[in-house]
Parts: structure tokens; sequence; C-alpha cells
């Protein structure tokens, strides 16, 4: 299970956690999403579409805190995923990431690796015994070859449509990358990546799209019509697998570990 803007943590309307990243990781969250955008000094940022709507501080600080994290979890491997919201080139982000000290936890994938072919990835027991135990993906612009520890989420990849209105998730369509959108489920392209399944609701109120708490509950069931499990048999009868990621808002609502550990066949 993934935390969908997992640093935006509150009460307000752009606010999508409860809790904070340390508890979110103690709970069992193992990949955690966010955006990034530059902030009003230039500096990249945590920023929910826009750093003057919700700015969660710099992306530095942020990775510092996973840093101690893992520092205290020797045994544990964490996933990431930045958006990369103002489109800037890939290299900008190797800065903040140095400056967190969080580096050499990285992995980075040989050369040779094919980098949509899954049984070339190490298990997690390899990571864990090199201690490369940060997996990292920008959604775009990605230079690999100067930043190789920030890898190139859509070559990894698929995701189903986010920023859903319809209680029911009745659809698992290919949304992005927008180049795969004509292939069929069974284009070598589509199977070969893992997918990411965006199931957190949004709802509308005086025109604006915003999370929706009120509902958070039933969303994140992991039985009945809308829930992760209902959604997650649906994709996995359209692509012959489950998602490798399911990314939820408000994770402490609801049944995520329940849906977790089905998913993972326990």
């Amino acid at each position: 299970m993934a935390t969908h803007d997992a640093p935006f943590i509150g009460v307000l309307p752009m606010e999508n956690q409860n809790v904070d990243i340390p508890t979110q990781l103690d709970a069992g969250i193992r990949f955690l999403q966010a955006q990034t955008h530059h902030n009003a000094f230039g500096k990249l940022s945590l920023c929910h579409t826009s750093c003057v709507m919700k700015d969660a501080g710099l992306l530095k600080d942020y990775l510092k805190v996973i840093k101690r994290w893992l520092d205290k979890h020797p045994k544990e491997v964490v996933t990431i995923l930045l958006t990369n919201g103002d489109k800037i080139n890939g290299t900008e982000f190797a800065k903040p990431f140095q400056q967190s000290g969080i580096v050499p936890y990285a992995y980075i994938p040989p050369k040779d690796q094919s980098a949509w072919t899954l049984n070339s990835w190490p298990t997690l027991g390899q990571m864990i015994a090199n201690n490369t135990r940060l997996v990292a993906f920008l959604d775009y612009n990605a230079n690999q070859a100067k930043v190789p520890y920030l890898l190139n989420e859509f070559s990894y990849f698929w995701e189903t449509p986010y920023n859903t209105l319809d209680p029911a998730f009745a659809q698992c369509t290919l949304d992005r990358p927008a180049a795969l959108r004509k292939s069929g489920p069974k284009a070598d392209a589509v199977k070969q990546r893992m997918y990411i399944m965006n199931h957190f609701l949004d709802t509308k109120v005086l025109g604006m799209v915003i999370p929706n708490r009120r509902d958070a509950k039933k969303t994140n069931a992991w039985k009945g019509r809308g829930g992760i499990g209902e959604q997650a048999e649906r994709c996995s009868g359209t692509y012959g697998k489950a998602p490798a990621a399911v990314l939820v808002d408000y994770f402490d609502r609801g049944e995520v570990f329940k849906a977790q550990d089905a998913l993972n066949g326990f």
C-alpha cells in the first residue's frame, strides 16, 4: 500500500493524510508519493498543486526524515515516488538528495537491466544485504544518465486514472504514460511493466476538486462497492496480475493493511 500525497498532513481540504511520515512508515507503509514544485525562493519543496496552496517544506528535509527512519530500521526497504510538477530537468533533484544524505541508500539498477522486465529486479533480501534500501522514482524528466538513483517512473510502471469522482471506481484503464493508452492489456509494454492503482476518491466543493475525507473508510475498505478489493479484482482480471502499489488517501481509515495482505496472498 502507498500513501498518496504523503507529506500533506492535517485536516484542511488540501491535506491527504492524517499522520506524519515516520508514523506512516511505523504503521507499515513502504511506498510514499509526494508532489514537488519550486517554492518562491526557487527551492524544491513539497507543494500541493502550488506552493501558495500548500507548502509542506523542502524536499531535502523530507528526504532527511526518510533517511533517519531507514537508519533506525536496517531490515526495511522504502520506495518513494516524486511528481515533477514544474517539469524541470531531473538533474535538479540531485542536490536535495545529496544534501539529505540519503543517496548511499539508493538502489541503482545495473546498466544492462531491462527497465520493465520484472524478473530483472533484485529481491528484498538482496537489497537489504547490499544496503540499497531506497528505491526512488520521478514521474517526468528523470535523467538516469546523470542521476542514476532517480528512476524514470514510466519506464517501470503505468498508472490508472487519478482525480476520480466516482465512488465505485468502475474502471481500470491505463491513463499514464500517454504513449501506452492505445496499447491493449496484452501488449508487451503493458504486461511487463508494474502498475500503480490510484484508489483515492475526490469530491467537488464549490467547483473545487478536493480529497473526499468523509468517505475514506468506505473507499479504503477491502470488500464492498468501491473498495480496494473490488477495483483490484477488476484490474487483475483485465491485466492478469495485481497492482504493484495502491495509492490511497487517509490510509489510517479503512482496511488498507487487510487489503495489502490479501493482495500479497496472505
